[in-house]
């Protein structure tokens, strides 16, 4: 009975040790960070009714696509009036041109009318670039992230109709503390984790804030409220399995030992 008790406190013992070990050990929860991307926002020039849209949201789209159509008629009427202009100013300079040959006309005329028909030709070049204008194309290869105004809808000069996401533009955003800001730098890769996500997804840190903020409402960690933080952004290796504003946790890559180099 004696040695069967003894027996017993020493696997008490050995599972304490364990249990207490065990609490030692630390997991690493990594950084919060969201993901986020700089849109490309494409707008007409001038204010005007969308007749046509061309994409919907999710679309992929290519450099110089057709996007959209905004009405063009007071552009178009601005355009035939300055053509009707030209043509008046090209009479104008052929008759004093002649003169000019002959004799009968003075140099003051012929200048005077080479500078109206400069202009007349100006004003309809000018008209000309407004009416295509009226034309949304893609300025950038990517994919239709929102469409803001719709066929049959007022559009005000240069607001959205649409916004473009290219994938290099999409960036991971998170804060780290004072304490581990050394351990970061400009070019460093970080590893990037997500509910469902594929596990080789990997960022370069492209920039690193100077200046500290507290901790934003976004982050809801207690440990990490009220806190003073830097922000760091990094571009993901893979942007095509991620999405907009998908939570995320970085991790930092062990730093290699200069010995070890």
């Amino acid at each position: 009975m004696t040695s069967s008790r003894k027996l017993f406190g020493v696997l008490l013992a050995v599972l304490l040790a364990a249990g207490l070990g065990g609490c030692k050990e630390t997991r690493d929860p990594g950084f919060q960070g969201w993901v986020e991307a700089d849109m490309i926002f494409v707008s007409p020039d001038e204010a005007g009714r969308v007749t046509k849209l061309n994409v919907r949201e999710g679309d992929e789209v290519k450099v110089g696509d057709h996007l959209y159509s905004v009405d063009d008629d007071l552009q178009l009427a601005d355009l035939n009036q300055n053509k009707a202009t030209l043509a008046n100013a090209q009479q104008t300079y052929d008759r004093a041109a002649s003169l000019s040959r002959t004799g009968s006309g003075t140099q003051a005329n012929l200048d005077s009318a080479v500078s109206n028909l400069r202009v007349a030709e100006a004003r309809v070049a000018t008209s000309e670039t407004r009416m295509a204008r009226r034309k949304g194309f893609a300025p950038v290869a990517g994919k239709v992230q929102q469409i803001y105004f719709r066929e049959g809808e007022m559009v005000a000069a240069q607001r959205p109709v649409l916004s473009i996401m290219p994938p290099g533009n999409m960036k991971i955003r998170f804060f780290v503390p004072e304490t581990e800001l050394p351990k970061l730098a400009i070019g460093d890769e970080v590893r990037v984790t997500c509910d469902n996500c594929a596990a080789d997804i990997s960022a370069k840190i492209y920039f690193i804030a100077t200046t500290a903020e507290y901790t934003p409402p976004v982050i809801y960690s207690l440990d990490e409220r009220n806190k003073l933080v830097y922000l760091i952004q990094a571009r993901p290796s893979r942007p095509d399995v991620l999405r907009v504003g998908q939570p995320v946790s970085v991790y930092l890559n062990p730093k290699t030992p200069v010995a070890a180099k």
